[in-house]
């Protein structure tokens, strides 16, 4: 039986079929960028859900091939900022986390299906679940630094969760580094890798059999190199730091000439204020909760987003896609970190 809850042409389908509640993200175009709508519409079927003993479990899956979700839609909000919707910008990423911590106490499966790119919000809406399942062509990564803004969705807790710890999760977050399948299995970003396995295939299957038994009968090894093992004594010695200049300077020891080459290359184009405010937001966020986390998220968010960074930012990867953002200040050394530590304390 499939009970649809809204309609076909909408960027995102909630809808029951069989004992599965099962979230479709149609926004191919925008790589599923999730709007404020999209966030309400899987928040109001999460609620219906919640209690509904025809719904074993919650399944979220991608209609297109190219990407899981691409994040949050930010090129709407610098369109918000700069026409001073403050309020409605707010409200969005209010709502956004919000979801995310319901994602992460939900009291029945939740399982997403990771086939494509997923960045920002889309692990936001995937990895705070139960199950986290990643085909051979998944990769993640939160790029939020090019864009003048800091990890949030809960990712600044979540990541520091991960294989490696503290340093691991604020190296990914700090550098934007994309984990490929092998990557993703090996720190625990994704709970079951499925090899090349048809991503309709996956979603028939988890329907069917539920997501343990599934998972149980398509596991498999995943593909890719995996680059993370001979970088993480170096990651582990340099993202330990507590501050972005710290973390530099142990960059610069012989031990760790891998990896700040690499770090180099990967934070080009970052926001030097990005990189010292999302440094301390981890710092603070080293033994918090989710809820903790994403509060303090929250208002680093709102911090950053009224600063010209993000704007320019959002502009030089999505709006003119230039990639030559002119951030300011330009230098490390000319960041006051004054809000950023006011707005976490």
């Amino acid at each position: 039986m499939t009970d649809t809850t809204n309609a076909s042409d909408a960027p995102v389908r909630c809808s029951r079929v069989e004992s599965t509640g099962l979230i479709e993200l149609t926004r191919p175009r925008a790589l599923n960028s999730l709007n404020l709508g999209m966030v309400r519409e899987i928040t109001a079927a999460l609620d219906a859900w919640r209690d509904d003993d025809a719904v074993d479990q919650v399944l979220v899956v991608s209609a297109s091939p190219k990407a899981f979700c691409a994040g949050g839609d930010v090129r709407a909000a610098r369109e918000g900022v700069l026409a001073g919707r403050d309020g409605e910008v707010e409200a969005f990423f209010a709502e956004e986390y919000a979801m995310n911590l319901a994602i992460s106490e939900y009291p029945k499966p939740y399982v997403a299906l990771l086939d494509g790119v997923t960045m920002g919000g889309g692990l936001g809406v995937s990895a705070h679940g139960a199950h986290v399942l990643a085909t051979d062509r998944a990769s993640a990564s939160m790029p939020e630094m090019a864009i003048g803004f800091c990890t949030d969705v809960g990712m600044s807790r979540r990541f520091q969760q991960l294989r490696g710890g503290r340093a691991m999760g604020a190296f990914l977050a700090l550098t934007g580094f994309r984990l490929n399948a092998a990557e993703m299995a090996w720190t625990g970003l994704s709970t079951a890798s499925l090899g090349d396995a048809d991503a309709d295939e996956v979603r028939q299957a988890v329907i069917a059999e539920g997501a343990a038994a599934a998972v149980g009968r398509l596991a498999a090894e995943p593909a890719g190199e995996n680059r993370l093992v001979g970088l993480a004594d170096q990651i582990g010695d340099a993202f330990a730091a507590e501050t972005w200049p710290e973390v530099l300077e142990r960059l610069e020891r012989p031990a760790n000439a891998e990896l700040g080459e690499l770090v180099a290359e990967l934070t080009a184009q970052a926001s030097p204020s990005s990189l010292v405010a999302t440094t301390l937001l981890f710092t603070v966020n080293a033994e918090a909760g989710l809820a903790d986390a994403l509060e303090r998220e929250r208002r680093l968010a709102a911090v950053l987003r009224a600063r010209p960074d993000f704007a320019e930012g959002v502009r030089a990867v999505l709006v003119d896609k230039d990639r030559g953002p002119a951030f300011n200040p330009a230098e490390v050394a000319e960041v006051d970190a004054a809000d950023f530590a006011a707005a976490l304390s």
